[in-house]
């Protein structure tokens, strides 16, 4: 890529679209360009065409996807899979009728199979079924993953597939229904801390910048404390707060800040094509498949101790209790990163160091 090309980043508003629209600045390239779900409907395909025959974008990012935590993927279901199927074919078949150089395409640790052996490689995709909960989801990834082989194949385009761990960073999403769980249990924690401190204030101040069920911090406060149980934050008469969690904390889960992720993108977009990939994987002279690439750290911890973790970032000084009657999910989803490290990509971003920044953005 040239400093001046134009670059497409598809969800550039999005906790992943705007970590790499800050590398691809931070790297001097200036002619990035965005459209937010206003300005442009990647469902409708009449609409996307369009857009990539006026702009005609020589290298997109896509990052674009309707995105969830367990509770969203497992309700949402036939609108997680239809639409991310949308947005996906629309911009990846547009992207080859108007001549795209090279594409990104971000998918989820979340399609590999459930009880597939730790830590996951990439060829253990479609090895047996997936996590129930969030099937739709993976099934739209996996559909986007063979698009890009398929297309390259019958093409002869340079598109690659990554499939990032779980991230987290600045502009993510902080919905109580609908968050992951990291920027969920910021968002619980910090909330609770303010309600043992009796810092009324802060709470209103949180509801209005982001309204919980269409309540925000004007509500009566009786509401508010409803709306705040509801969610597993409350407070007993002694005034000690307490944060109720889903499951039983025992499933393992790795983290990736998102400038990382976002780093690993970019240096993939610049270094590595998908001849790189096919003579990599020795794929030169067979069947062409598992070309993906996942982006992570090779290392996990338990949902039990990111809770405390952050917690103990925060300063929450109260209670954590887990409800053991709701679902934990896969065990583990640990991403087997040799492949990028052999491609000469690796994280910088402590976690330690990644929560404490993504809080203090959440306070600002």
């Amino acid at each position: 890529m040239e400093k001046n090309s134009k670059i497409y980043v598809a969800g550039h508003l999005g906790l992943v679209g705007s970590a790499l629209v800050r590398r691809l600045r931070e790297k001097g390239y200036t002619n990035i360009i965005g459209r937010s779900i206003d300005e442009l409907n990647l469902l409708d395909q009449r609409d996307t065409l369009k857009f990539f025959e006026t702009e005609k974008p020589e290298y997109v990012l896509l990052a674009a996807a309707k995105v969830g935590g367990i509770v969203a993927n497992n309700t949402y279901r036939a609108q997680f899979i239809y639409e991310n199927l949308q947005i996906q074919n629309n911009i990846i078949h547009a992207s080859y009728l108007t001549g795209v150089k090279k594409l990104l395409f971000l998918g989820s640790s979340c399609i590999y199979p459930k009880h597939a052996p730790q830590p996951l490689r990439e060829d253990f995709l479609l090895t047996s079924d997936l996590e129930y909960t969030n099937e739709p989801y993976a099934l739209a990834k996996i559909a986007g993953i063979k698009m890009i082989e398929s297309y390259n194949i019958q093409y002869g385009t340079n598109y690659i597939s990554v499939m990032p761990t779980n991230l987290y960073g600045p502009n993510d999403n902080y919905d109580l229904e609908k968050s992951h769980v990291l920027p969920a249990l910021i968002r619980k924690m910090h909330l609770a801390k303010m309600l043992q401190n009796g810092n009324w204030e802060a709470i209103c101040n949180d509801f209005n910048k982001r309204p919980v069920e269409k309540v925000d911090g004007k509500a009566a406060k009786e509401t508010i404390l409803a709306m705040l149980n509801k969610y597993g934050i409350s407070i007993d008469t002694s005034g000690k707060a307490t944060v109720k969690l889903w499951g039983t904390g025992t499933p393992r889960r790795e983290f990736l800040f998102s400038d990382d992720m976002a780093d690993a993108c970019v240096y993939l977009m610049e270094n590595v094509d998908f001849k790189d990939i096919l003579e990599k994987q020795n794929l030169t002279g067979g069947e062409i498949k598992n070309t993906h690439i996942n982006i992570g750290t090779g290392r996990d911890l338990t949902i039990k101790e990111l809770a405390y973790k952050v917690k103990s970032i925060i300063g929450f000084e109260g209670q954590i209790d887990w409800d053991a009657t709701k679902p934990d999910g896969t065990a583990q989803k640990l991403l087997d990163v040799s492949k990028i490290h052999s491609l000469g990509w690796k994280e910088k971003v402590s976690m330690d160091e990644g929560i404490a920044k993504v809080y203090k953005q959440y306070q600002e």
